[in-house]
């Protein structure tokens, strides 16, 4: 079985400190050199806002897209529905219902199928019970407004609401809508030291996309003078080129190969990268990433 792979646009757009940032159809044009047929696109600034693509603008970019023979395989949206929960006043989840409806419509225009949104962060203010039914409730709303154009969301084990697997079951359950499925991601229950494979073999019928990263563990401390001595504190994570970190993408790949995944397999680099965030670099990770892929088959 030959896995589908994406290069994920957020690799090249500044989103962190040091790392390149390539406008969006120069990013097009990076994907297509490095060996790439498809593409995961940031849809935020600098470079899929639903500001700045109109219906022209969507046209000339799908231009772009097809003379390089590219496909898009995603459209990831940037959601918190537990932002602004202390502030009743402020309609910020319906902000966001509308910014997942402009997605869809983009996701329309440049014939792709599928939009990456997350659940929400934990606002610690707020019972727990109530950011899980705003989750809910708001992305039941999301998933009815991309049905009108056609359109998939996939939730990505991102946030904090339903992060680890059992609860993701139990969310996608509440929601209950058919065009809501699930991006599942590996990185996120191997941080905490849960199995990732494990999480395959529960939800993959409802798995339609997954997003890679590489990482491993750098121990920290902190000093304690009147002891002249050090505290352990929480490790740092720094990704690293794929097949390097501690995430055991081997089995979970052959969890997704035996449940017959048929979704793309996007690579990110979202995070400070060992080596930097030159172009350089990106480039060498990009294209190694694809290599440990075609050795994984």
């Amino acid at each position: 079985m030959m896995f589908k792979t994406a290069l994920h646009s957020v690799s090249y757009a500044g989103a962190w400190h040091g790392q390149a940032r390539l406008a969006l159809p120069d990013f097009l044009g990076k994907a297509k050199a490095l060996g790439y047929d498809a593409v995961m696109l940031m849809a935020k600034r600098p470079h899929l806002c639903v500001l700045d693509y109109d219906e022209a603008a969507c046209r000339e970019l799908q231009r772009r897209i097809d003379d390089l023979g590219l496909k898009v395989a995603c459209l990831a949206g940037y959601t918190d529905f537990c932002l602004g929960l202390d502030r009743p006043d402020i309609p910020t989840r319906e902000m966001q219902v509308l910014y997942v409806r402009e997605l869809s419509r983009l996701a329309r225009a440049l014939g792709c199928g599928l939009i990456r949104v997350f659940t929400g962060y934990d606002d610690q203010r707020t019972p727990f019970d109530q950011q899980w039914t705003t989750c809910v409730t708001h992305l039941k709303e999301c998933a009815r407004q991309a049905a009108t154009f056609g359109v998939t969301l996939g939730i990505q084990n991102h946030h904090d609401t339903a992060v680890h697997f059992e609860s993701l079951a139990d969310l996608l359950q509440e929601i209950d809508e058919p065009n809501c499925k699930l991006m599942f991601d590996a990185w996120a229950p191997a941080l905490p030291g849960m199995d990732p494979a494990a999480g395959v073999r529960m939800l993959a019928p409802h798995i339609v996309h997954t997003t890679v990263a590489d990482y491993v563990r750098r121990p920290r401390f902190r000093y304690q003078p009147a002891l002249v001595n050090y505290t352990r504190e929480t490790d740092a994570i720094r990704a690293v080129p794929m097949g390097e970190g501690f995430i055991d993408y081997r089995r979970f790949f052959a969890a997704l190969r035996d449940a017959g995944y048929q979704g793309h397999v996007a690579y990110e680099m979202c995070s400070p990268l060992k080596g930097g965030g030159a172009e350089a670099n990106l480039d060498q990770c990009a294209g190694r990433f694809l290599e440990w892929m075609r050795r994984l088959e």
